[in-house]
């Protein structure tokens, strides 16, 4: 019997454990993740695109301070807060109203307005411009005259300036009558001027030459302001609405034209400008001077100024 026993085969079973391979899960699982992870990340960049500056400075607040908030301290009244509620009652669904909301916008509404309106006015002046460059271009009598006639829009308004030349001076000298062609200048712009509703000032210039010491009584301060008058006639003679005038000045030589040269007789001269609406509040309203900084200068002008 021990000898059969001997002889009987002996079977081992060996068990082969695969781990993974082809037909395993793990893989599966770790795709998973992957995805899940892909997918909250562009829900976060879609999420951070599409939220205003404000929400996302309010998430930048409560996690600097959580427990703040978490409390119920200045964050969750607020009414700029991400999270709803006010005060210590969280179950609040509105938080504290803004009160200085509604004057920022109102404020951002004017700012906005005021600069429609003056586009629009620019675009106004701009036309009126050239359509006197037109009337000056078309007409023979006053082809000739276009050197001494200087038209730019400046930050109060269209200015047309008639300055004298050497051989050419508008007025008589020493005195405020016009010679005839600068009358049909001023009538031929008068004629323009009822195009827009703006209002004119009118400004005259001389130059650094003292009045004759004989007359006592006048000065360049006088002369100046009479010929900025008889300008204005001779505008309104041109068909110009005499209520579209708000104010004549004379300047005398305060404001040369080159500084340079005092002398020069380019700076005896006429301003004629056609005022945006900042420019007749600040001499209707607010008592400003038109177009003169503190030390008399012009104001800054716009990069569109051009002559004719």
């Amino acid at each position: 019997m021990a000898d059969d026993a001997s002889q009987q085969p002996i079977v081992v079973k060996k068990i082969k454990k695969v781990v993974g391979g082809a037909h395993g899960g793990a893989w599966k699982i770790a795709y998973a993740d992957f995805v899940t992870a892909m997918m909250a990340f562009f829900l976060l960049m879609w999420l951070l695109g599409s939220t205003s500056e404000d929400t996302k400075a309010g998430i930048s607040e409560y996690f600097k301070t959580p427990l703040e908030v978490a409390m119920g301290s200045a964050g969750t009244g607020d009414s700029t807060s991400v999270i709803q509620g006010g005060g210590t009652d969280m179950t609040r669904s509105a938080g504290q109203v803004n009160k200085t909301a509604p004057e920022e916008i109102q404020s951002t509404k004017k700012k906005a307005a005021r600069a429609e309106r003056q586009r629009k006015e620019v675009v106004q002046l701009k036309k009126l411009k050239a359509k006197i460059e037109d009337s000056i271009n078309a007409n023979p009598s006053l082809r000739k005259f276009k050197k001494q006639l200087l038209i730019d829009i400046t930050t109060d308004g269209l200015r047309i300036q008639i300055i004298d030349a050497k051989n050419r001076p508008m007025f008589s000298s020493g005195k405020a009558e016009l010679q005839p062609y600068t009358k049909i200048i001023l009538r031929e712009i008068g004629k323009t001027l009822n195009d827009v509703p703006n209002k004119i000032s009118l400004a005259g210039h001389t130059d650094a030459t003292p009045f004759p010491s004989g007359n006592t009584g006048r000065s360049n301060w006088e002369l100046s302001a009479d010929r900025a008058n008889a300008s204005r006639r001779e505008l309104i003679a041109g068909g110009m609405d005499t209520h579209k005038i708000l104010r004549v000045v004379g300047l005398a030589s305060a404001v040369l034209y080159d500084k340079i040269n005092p002398l020069n007789p380019n700076n005896r001269r006429i301003s004629i400008t056609v005022m945006n609406k900042e420019a007749e509040r600040a001499i209707t309203k607010d008592g400003g001077t038109l177009g003169f900084g503190p030390g008399g200068e012009y104001r800054k002008e716009l990069k569109i100024t051009s002559g004719l």
